[in-house]
């Protein structure tokens, strides 16, 4: 499990799980989502809640574990730009912690 911090004074935080971090990888949530200025919007956030809707919508099958990052995590009350910009950057740093032999195993 790891804490994020959701605003700028750090008074709020979220938690975010293994789970939660492999439906970003598995949805590939984050690619394309920020601008070519690197900075993390509101309109950003509201981009990413859209894409998630579209892709809930749009599955046939069993969709928990992009509801669970719904409900834990993008929709909840104290996400907002800034905590989603330090989600983008935990979400790097597991990312790179991956060994190249487990990501080549899950793509198959």
């Amino acid at each position: 499990m790891y804490t994020i911090q959701a605003n700028v004074s750090g008074s709020r935080s979220l938690e975010i799980s293994e789970e939660n971090l492999l439906t970003i990888q598995k949805y590939m949530l984050f690619h394309h989502l920020i601008s070519s200025n690197g900075v993390v919007s509101e309109l950003d956030l509201e981009k990413l809640r859209m894409n998630i809707r579209s892709l809930i919508a749009s599955q046939e099958s069993d969709c928990k574990d992009l509801l669970d990052l719904c409900i834990d995590v993008i929709y909840h009350n104290n996400m907002k730009a800034f905590g989603l910009q330090q989600l983008i950057n935990l979400y790097k740093e597991w990312e790179a912690k991956i060994p190249v032999e487990e990501i080549a195993t899950e793509a198959e």
